[in-house]
């Protein structure tokens, strides 16, 4: 197989350790834990960034935001950035994109905090509004390419069944009568009490996840007899907020079968975030934006709980649907199957909800699993790993050499048993607001070693130490433990060298002066 074809899929908000194949006790995943028997399964797999665009980017690129630019969600990727999907394209690979992109802002809303005047960079002509809503207005949007390296673009945008981009212009041809089933004032009535929780009354066939996983099944089988290898990125919205699922899949799941732990008591000396996001849970003050953290009681959390297991369990069925595409096709024994998310959840963990500046193992730690009929079947591999080692590992299977500046790490040695990848991992967090207690908008840079997860946040006097081993839920900072000076200045001086490191290589120099 010189030449293999590739479906990566993408979720977007899901932790790590929500799958059946990762040991959860409750949530339903046999499709997804298939692929994991099939290959290689790394469970300790971290984002470069813990929030959707600057990750994304991050994955496309296989460099740092502090790299690539899109630092923050509503940033944009430039569009003279290369990416691993441009060197495929160029070496004969066919390549897609159906669902979610989020390589450009997907919303009109201007930030609170945009500032004035002209940027550092002179402005360039590339288009931007490739994910806008206005472009969707009318009638099917026929789609620029290539896209970041896609030649093929089936656009989703935002979340749940209010979803924009082609899905919108589809879901509205499709369904004339369909805008009566959309919103919180047109769901379904329900018992539900947990924030976001919506009861949508939009058809499973008729949402989101099923509109992705029916025009990917569609181009797998359209695409069947390609004399050029594939590369499909099929990209979920789900499972993140609103908790939504639709039909069966919003009481698959009994809220009572979920536990919640740690619970904010659970944490010995709770960091200012995680104080301040409980102050305002206790003062009653809502969040202003339906993407701020917010805290939850044990009822609400398992509910929240539940209905995610409910959004999982539907991609797991999606994902049922495209394997079974590549046997009918005959295109399963030459196809790598990547499963994979572009952040984590709290979901509960302390009480906390959604994702924010508060570095966690929630939130930074995903799935990632490498099906590949060449590879070693069944294995875990527990190599510290990251987003930015898939392009790297997709070009290094495919038999292309990176471009320059590339950070990644190929994991293909993992595979076959080797678990010394790197001895440290570097991840960045840049806020694009100011909430959860900060003064200004976040700036986080966290240390992840095999032992140690140490957070350094900017402007604040105080950090985090977790010890990864003894304490994996992460609820007794030994940031202040005498004991523990030493480790902490080690780790310290050891995240300095990893930013020291991520000067940009590109452009190289072509003279000696």
């Amino acid at each position: 197989m010189e030449r293999p074809n590739f479906l990566y899929i993408m979720t977007d908000q899901h932790r790590a350790d929500w799958l059946g194949c990762a040991g959860h006790p409750v949530v339903k995943t046999p499709n997804i834990d298939a692929l994991a028997a099939r290959g290689t399964r790394f469970s300790d797999f971290h984002v470069a960034s813990p929030v959707c665009m600057p990750n994304r980017a991050s994955f496309m690129t296989g460099r740092y935001p502090s790299q690539h630019g899109l630092r923050y969600n509503g940033c944009l990727l430039p569009r003279r950035a290369r990416t691993f999907v441009d060197l495929l394209r160029e070496a004969g690979y066919r390549t897609a994109s159906i669902g979610k992109s989020h390589l450009q802002p997907f919303t009109e809303s201007p930030p609170p905090n945009a500032g004035s005047g002209p940027e550092a960079w002179q402005p360039d002509d590339g288009d931007y509004g490739c994910e806008a809503p206005d472009r969707y207005e009318g009638a099917r949007y026929d789609f620029p390419t290539p896209y970041y390296g896609f030649d093929h673009v089936e656009m989703v945008t935002g979340h749940g069944p209010e979803a924009g981009g082609h899905y919108r212009q589809w879901f509205r041809d499709t369904y004339p009568e369909g805008a009566a089933w959309q919103g919180p004032e047109n769901q379904l009535p329900h018992a539900y009490s947990v924030r976001q929780g919506v009861r949508t009354a939009v058809p499973e066939e008729a949402y989101p996840t099923a509109y992705i996983r029916d025009r990917a099944v569609a181009y797998l089988r359209a695409n069947a007899g390609s004399d050029a290898p594939l590369f499909t990125y099929v990209s979920f919205p789900d499972p993140h907020h609103p908790f939504n699922p639709p039909g069966k899949y919003w009481d698959m799941y009994d809220p009572d079968d979920f536990t919640v732990f740690p619970r904010y008591e659970d944490h010995k000396n709770p960091p200012p975030p995680l104080q301040a996001v409980r102050a305002d849970y206790e003062a009653g003050r809502v969040p202003p934006r339906a993407t701020g953290v917010f805290m939850a009681n044990d009822r609400e959390v398992r509910e929240a709980m539940a209905l995610t297991a409910g959004m999982i369990t539907m991609i797991d069925d999606a994902v049922g649907a495209l394997v079974a595409a590549l046997k009918e096709t005959g295109q399963y024994d030459n196809t790598i199957i990547v499963f994979n998310s572009d952040h984590g959840d709290y979901l509960g963990d302390f009480n906390v909800m959604l994702k924010g500046g508060w570095s966690l193992d929630a939130i930074n730690r995903v799935p990632m699993i490498w099906a590949d009929p060449s590879a070693p079947t069944g294995t875990e591999s527990t190599a510290l790993a990251s987003t930015l080692d898939m392009s790297a590992t997709i070009l290094a299977r495919a038999g292309i050499d990176g471009y320059f500046g590339m950070m990644g790490r190929s994991l293909l040695p993992c595979m076959a048993g080797g678990d010394d990848l790197r001895d440290a991992l570097l991840i960045e967090y840049n806020d694009g607001f100011v909430r959860m207690g900060f003064r200004t908008q976040a700036r986080v840079r966290t240390l992840v070693t095999r032992d140690w997860h140490l957070a350094m946040y900017k402007g604040e006097a105080w950090g985090e130490l977790y010890d990864r081993r003894a304490d994996p839920h992460q609820t007794h900072n030994l940031w202040d433990a005498p004991e523990h000076a030493q480790t902490k200045a080690a780790l310290m001086e050891r995240l300095v060298q990893e930013m020291m490191g991520l000067m940009d290589e590109s452009p190289r120099h072509t003279r000696v002066a």
